[in-house]
């Protein structure tokens, strides 16, 4: 495993090494002693497996408000994603600052964002599948949505006219976030 600082703090890209012989390939994808020494939080309590079907669907950009945040190790298993998260602590010096990593089959690389951060991604094939390990369980009354469109962000998003569910059709704007909640707490 190779991990990588990015640029917005604690958020971190992991390149996976696969051992390939003729048979195919053998790969760890987590190792509790590595990501430790990254200063990774390691207490999964729950692993999502997500599938979309058509290329240029926007999934996100999803956050929960404590007690019910989320870090999140996401990885793309099939097809690929562009998957996206932007700061929204608001002690950081990086609040409402994004960034993004383009993970895939093909690279095997996954991301590790810390609590405090919305998270998405836009589907770059057919079909992709994620799978991505949270520390903390799903509470619909604590989620919330950015929108993925958001100017004031200004993400540079690979579609333009994306497949959105209605849900996040209705994500709010960065400006309604930080009036309503101030940022998101850690």
């Amino acid at each position: 495993m190779i991990i990588k600082t990015l640029k917005l703090k604690g958020t971190f890209e992991i390149s996976l090494d696969p051992l390939k012989d003729d048979r195919g390939f053998f790969m760890r994808t987590f190792d509790d002693s590595i990501f430790q020494e990254h200063g990774m939080t390691t207490a999964w309590v729950q692993e999502n497996h997500s599938r979309s079907e058509k290329k240029g669907i926007i999934r996100g950009l999803h956050f929960q408000f404590p007690p019910y945040s989320e870090s999140k190790l996401v990885r793309c298993i099939r097809g690929a994603i562009w998957d996206v998260f932007v700061d929204l602590r608001l002690e950081s010096a990086t609040f409402g600052q994004w960034d993004s990593v383009e993970l895939s089959e093909e690279n095997k690389k996954a991301i590790y964002i810390p609590r405090g951060f919305a998270h998405g991604f836009c589907t770059l094939s057919g079909v992709s599948e994620i799978l991505y390990k949270v520390d903390n369980y799903y509470s619909k009354k604590s989620e919330v949505g950015l929108a993925w469109d958001d100017k004031s962000i200004g993400i540079d998003w690979p579609v333009k006219k994306p497949v959105l569910s209605e849900k996040d059709q209705n994500n709010l704007s960065f400006e309604s976030i930080v009036a309503r909640y101030k940022g998101v707490p850690v």
